[in-house]
């Protein structure tokens, strides 16, 4: 990270300096993602307060860390350490907002895809989106089979089977007999 300073420059010692430039080297691992970036150290001197802002830039966001203090290592690390929090707030919030495209959100909205959350105290890790192509199920035709009514459908299903597709002996159709969660039944003819 470039660090280009302003103000009463000539307070800032070469110990300071290199202080100074190895934490904003810290916090610009976590902000420099492309290119190189630049932090301002402004300092000014007001009776025996000495005022010090950082600012950076990390995603077309202005970043500014202020310290004061009448000693001027400690203004510096209390500016440095707002800006810190500053940037790990914000790529927390960058980190947790949806990135993907908006056709895997909308994949994920209808539910086509599932994600399980991840257990507490554990990191969650990069999912990628699958797409669910749509499954055929085939069922076996048996010409065999006599068709039967709507009661013997039900007796047929035993509390087993959620669903049972039967040829309904009055009107020689298929028809769909399915089990409701109350206990009853629901039945579709065409």
């Amino acid at each position: 990270m470039k660090v280009t300073y302003s103000g009463k420059t000539n307070e800032f010692t070469p110990q300071l300096e290199k202080k100074v430039e190895a934490k904003l080297a810290k916090l610009g691992k976590m902000i420099e993602h492309k290119g190189e970036k630049i932090a301002h150290v402004w300092h000014r001197q007001e009776k025996r307060l000495h005022k010090v802002d950082i600012k950076t830039e990390f995603y077309d966001h202005a970043l500014i860390g202020y310290g004061s203090d009448p000693d001027l290592v400690t203004a510096v690390t209390q500016a440095i350490e707002k800006l810190d929090k500053q940037i790990v707030k914000l790529r927390n919030r960058w980190r947790d907002t949806q990135r993907d495209p908006k056709s895997a959100r909308a994949q994920k909205e209808n539910g086509t895809e599932q994600a399980q959350a991840p257990a507490p105290g554990k990191a969650a890790k990069a999912v990628s989106p699958k797409v669910a192509q749509p499954r055929i199920f085939r069922v076996s035709f048996d010409e065999s089979l006599k068709p039967m009514t709507a009661e013997e459908a039900m007796l047929v299903m035993d509390g087993k089977m959620p669903y049972f597709v039967y040829r309904d002996q009055d009107r020689s159709c298929l028809s769909v007999l399915f089990r409701r969660k109350d206990g009853h039944f629901d039945l579709i003819e065409p």
